[in-house]
């Protein structure tokens, strides 16, 4: 009886293992302690495809885990904790969407969504509990409700990192990937 219970015992033991092997990320796309973090901030549906794109190849080049930020802009009639679900069911498709397309990318992805009064206050909140190798702030064009010049300004001046500011593509750019068009699509019948 007791070399059957311990039997049993050592397949599930076995058995797990070999679940936990199989679910785990490939190893190309596991996080590897020190490795470089790049943050990718964004608002609304600022964030355009050629920025991402950008984002990926940096962080592809260079090993680097991409962190996409999605920046929630709490109203002040609102406590600053308010759990403001209808903003963050925008927030999710988009973040997937990027993550999916980063991953097809062999890129790791640590999604973010950090809650401030304004962009800066909600970067400033970020970057005060984590660290960051490298920013990439997409500038708004158009009708994008990127960030404005005065957070731009506001960012460059004091990030904790190595920061870049790509301008979008006139017109939007196509998303390209069909995850985040339909993301985007989502957004804009959201916000409009």
């Amino acid at each position: 009886m007791t070399a059957l219970v311990v039997a049993l015992g050592l397949a599930v033991v076995a058995l797990t293992g070999a679940l936990v092997y199989r679910i785990r990320m490939p190893k190309q796309l596991r996080r590897r302690p020190g490795a470089n973090r790049i943050l990718l901030p964004f608002t609304g549906n600022s964030l355009d495809a050629t920025v991402l794109r950008a984002a990926i190849r940096i962080a592809h080049a260079e090993g680097a885990v991409l962190v996409p930020a999605y920046l929630l802009i709490v109203p002040l009639q609102y406590s600053e904790d308010s759990p403001l679900k209808q903003e963050v069911a925008v927030a999710m498709p988009i973040l997937e969407a990027v993550e999916h397309a980063a991953l097809r990318a062999g890129v790791p992805v640590d999604a973010r969504i950090e809650k401030g009064r304004t962009p800066t206050h909600a970067l400033r909140r970020l970057w005060d509990v984590e660290q960051f190798d490298r920013i990439v702030a997409p500038a708004p064009v158009e009708d994008h409700l990127g960030f404005s010049p005065k957070d731009l300004t506001w960012i460059l001046t004091h990030a904790p990192a190595e920061t870049l500011v790509l301008r979008p593509s006139p017109g939007g750019g196509d998303p390209g990937d069909s995850r985040l068009r339909r993301a985007w699509n989502g957004l804009s019948a959201a916000v409009g």
